[in-house]
Parts: C-alpha cells; structure tokens; sequence
C-alpha cells in the first residue's frame, strides 16, 4: 500500500469563490490525484546494466595489457643507455631480406585487417524539419471552439480536452489539419494522402535543398508512420514524386509509436555499414487527419489534445569526403523493447470505441510502464557514455547494496548524465512527462529548454519531436564543436530508444529552421 501511495502526486486546481449556497463568499477549491512516473533511479536492478558493462568489459583487456606492456618496455629501454641501444638495434642484429619484408606483410595485414574491421562512420550532413503555413495555426481557445463547431463531440468531451489543453505545456501557435474539424469523417486515405504529401515533400523539398543533393543520389530510404500505412507505402509514394533511382533500397516502418524515429536511424546505419559510398535518408512523421477521433472515451480523446502537424528529414551519409560539411557523427544507438510484459504492450493500444470508432487508447500504466522501459535504457546506454568515475561510482553502489548487503534505505548513487552528454533532446510527449523525467534525471531547467519550447511552439509531433529539439538549439546557436547530443524517444509497444551525436563543427543560425521567424521570443515563461 505504501508502494502504491508513493507513485501518487496531487495537484490543488479549480480554486475559486462559492457563488451561492451556504458557503457563499468562501473559497474553495478541488484536489486531483494522480500516477506519476516511478522514481526508477531509486529501483535499479544488477540486471540493467549486464548489457552496458558487457561492453566495457569486452575492451578491459585493453586497458590492462597495454599499460603493463608500456611498463615493461620503459623499464627495459630505461635501463641501456643510448650507445648500448644503438648497437643491440643495429650492431648485434642481423637481417636479412626475407626477414624484412615478411615483417613488413605481417604489419600492411595487420594494420589493413584493423582498418577493414572497423564499422564505417556514419555522418549527419543535415536534416530540416516541415513548417506549416500560418492558415493552420490554431490556438487552445481556438481549437475547443472548432471541435464544438464541427458537431462531433458533446459537451463533457469537450470540456474534458480542454482541461487537458490547460495543463498540456501547450502554447497558441501548434498547427493541425483543417479537416479534422469539418463535420464528415476526416480519417480516409484520401485526407491521410493529402496531409502525408504536404509535410513529408514539404521536408525532403528543403532537405535536397540544403543539402545540394539531387533525389537520384539517396542510396537508402526509411520512412517512419505509425498510424498511417497506405498501399502503396509512403515509401513508394516518395520514389514515385521524386522518380528516384530503380536500386534504392527502401523501407517503410509502420506501427511502431513515437520512438521509432530512432529505429530507422538504426535501420539506415545498419544499411550504410553494407553498401559504401552511400547516402540515406531518414523520414519521420505522423498523420494527425486519420488517427483524428471524433468519439467520448476519454482515453483516445488525450491524443487529440497533443499530437499536432510535423514531419522531419534527415540525411546520413557513409563518404568519407562529407566529414568535412556533415553536421554530426553517429556515435551510439539503444534500444529498449519492453513488448513481453502485457502492461507494457497495451499502455498505447489501438481499438475502436463501443461506437466503433478508431482510436488510440492511453493507459492509466503508462508512466509506469514508461519508466520501466526508461530505466532499462539509460543503465544501458550509461556505461557507453559516462565518464570512467561515473561508472565505477555507480557500479561499486550497486554492488555493494546488491552482494554486500549495504542498507536497502540507503540512496543509491545516481550517475549524472550533464558529464556525458552537453544537450538533451527529450521526446516532447507533455509537460507531465517532462516534468517527472527531469526530476528523475535531475536536469536543470537549461537541460529541459529544448523539449520544454517544442512542446509549447509546435505541440507533440511524434516521433519527429526530437528533431525539431535539436533545430531549436541550432537557432539559439548553442551546439559547438566536440558537442554530445543525446535524443531520448518513447513508443508503443512498449519502447524506448536513444541515440548519441557528436558535433562536428559549430552549427549556426540560418533561414531554413522552423524556429527562424520566432526564436527571439523564446524561451517564454510557462
């Protein structure tokens, strides 16, 4: 009971005056309950962090042998003074050409079988994000007043998403499509067509743009949308307006929730490792116009409330020549899939409604089952990242609370993660979600700008959200050379997936960022 009353949060809202009655004149006010996201730092297990360490262990050897060698080898060399090295290098030593050049085989093959082995780098040459017109602007006000207008929810629906609006970390400038709130059904292929082509050609048009690329030149193409999978793919649909090359190997990911942004950039970096010389690009939207739900369970009316207008692209590239004008390289990719656990696979489900409407439903467990999936990630990722101190900082908590019996009251170290990494982009789901990570993190509000601004400027954009981040940070002219990036994203299934860039040169501010016309107005006070 305990355990349970821990995970709950309160929040004083409706505060106001009676207006009649016997209390007339006093105040009052109403106290909400809640779940919060579990404090996992508190919680983990020996368990999550066998995978990290397994790397770190897999290269000890290294860092055992080789001082001990560089040890040996002093104490030998220190020992002869100059003369008496020449002559054992030169004057007692004898070869021989045979002797020569198998040494000289032995060294070209070794150095080549190294060099061979190593995966190739994968750069980060640009990305850009879609910006919708200012016609689709729609503000809180706005949008509970056009879902009235439209005729398809009642009273209590409406009154319900407009309390989630007014503690959404929302702002008044989010985009949606104009044909959700038309009276007839939105949710066809026709309209999910349309939307699909606006934003994604909307994003690729500035792509190839900025990247001086012509369409025939993407070796690779993996796009991501959950929700919405036509046939033909949204895939075949890009080859076919920008008539791309007949060999390009393509894919199209659908079903997998907002972390899957980062399983195809996993996917992209899996293709490039195989086919050099190469370019890929990356495509990660989702369709607001048909997962639009026009019925009453609350469940599937939250998204509704958050998901707005969004598609990003990125460009990757394996060419070594692209070093020089890349943005970015590829550092680390890990991903979580907690699909075993029932809790976890239905805390995003969808279904239809007792009125047989699509939707997708939220589960009350899914900050919990959130966490948990969060949890497995980071302790995974941790020792791939933090600082050697970190690591031996925390593993030696762990094990001694684990196999010492150290006191189970005691707090366990929590790593800091400002040392691994100098910008987050931490998927904006809502502000609920980025108020508990930040807690359970313990990042400053500085760490939390870039996810905190996105979510009011341009709402929940998916599994695109994390891009329109690191654009932010890019117009603030924040990302320097040497820079770590860590973008976190989360999913149905239930998933939770990283990736870690490093700078490869200042990035500074230009026209073409979707924060261009309103970066000066931020960050803004919520």
């Amino acid at each position: 009971m305990a355990g349970e009353q821990a995970l709950l949060s309160t929040e004083i809202v409706n505060r106001g005056v009676e207006s009649s009655g016997p209390d007339a004149g006093s105040l009052t006010f109403s106290v909400r309950v809640r779940r919060r996201l579990p404090d996992f730092v508190q919680s983990v297990n020996l368990k999550y962090v066998k995978l990290g360490y397994h790397y770190l262990i897999n290269h000890a050897v290294y860092f055992a042998t080789i001082p001990v060698l560089v040890l040996l080898l002093s104490a030998q060399v220190g020992s002869l003074s100059r003369e008496e090295l020449w002559r054992k290098l030169w004057e007692e030593t004898s070869y021989d050409l045979a002797t020569v050049l198998a040494f000289l085989g032995v060294l070209v093959f070794t150095v080549s079988l190294y060099f061979m082995s190593r995966p190739r780098p994968i750069y980060l040459v640009d990305f850009a994000c879609y910006k919708p017109s200012d016609d689709l602007k729609v503000s809180k006000q706005d949008f509970i007043e056009l879902a009235r207008k439209s005729g398809k929810f009642d009273e209590a629906s409406l009154e319900f998403q407009s309390q989630i609006l007014k503690n959404s970390g929302m702002g008044d400038e989010t985009y949606i499509p104009k044909a959700v709130m038309q009276p007839e059904n939105c949710a066809t292929m026709k309209e999910g067509r349309a939307e699909a082509a606006t934003v994604i050609f909307g994003a690729m048009d500035e792509l190839f743009d900025k990247c001086r690329i012509r369409p025939k030149d993407v070796g690779v193409l993996v796009v991501n949308c959950s929700l919405f999978n036509p046939t033909p793919s949204l895939s075949a649909m890009i080859i076919n307006h920008y008539k791309m090359r007949g060999n390009i190997l393509s894919f199209n990911l659908g079903g997998m929730g907002c972390s899957a942004g980062i399983i195809a950039l996993d996917l992209a970096r899996d293709m490039l490792q195989a086919n050099s010389n190469c370019y890929a690009v990356v495509v990660s939207t989702e369709m607001v116009t048909f997962n639009w739900y026009p019925g009453r369970r609350r469940s599937m009316l939250i998204p509704n409330c958050f998901f707005r207008m969004g598609c990003s692209a990125v460009l990757l590239s394996n060419r070594r020549r692209d070093f020089r004008r890349a943005k970015y390289s590829l550092e680390h990719i890990v991903r979580t899939h907690k699909g075993a656990d029932d809790r976890s696979f239905r805390a995003v489900y969808q279904e239809e409604d007792e009125q047989k409407f699509k939707g997708l439903s939220i589960s009350r467990d899914l900050l919990e089952v959130g966490g948990d999936a969060l949890k497995t990630n980071i302790t995974t990722l941790g020792p791939l990242v933090l600082p050697f101190s970190e690591q031996l900082l925390f593993f030696g908590t762990l094990i001694w609370r684990q196999v010492f019996g150290g006191s189970k009251a005691s707090k366990p170290y929590i790593p800091d993660y400002k040392l691994a990494f100098e910008h987050f982009c931490i998927m904006a789901a809502s502000k609920n979600v980025l108020d508990e990570l930040q807690r359970n993190l313990e990042l400053s509000d500085d760490n939390m700008e870039a996810s905190r601004m996105t979510l009011h400027r341009f709402g929940n954009t998916s599994s695109s959200s994390i891009w329109y981040e690191l654009a932010y940070m890019e117009a603030k002219e924040k990302v320097r050379r040497g820079d770590r990036v860590w973008q976190l994203a989360f999913g149905s299934g239930f998933k939770c997936n990283s990736v870690v860039w490093r700078s490869l040169r200042r990035v500074r501010k230009t026209n073409r960022n979707p924060w261009f016309d309103c970066i000066d107005r931020y960050p803004v006070a919520l």
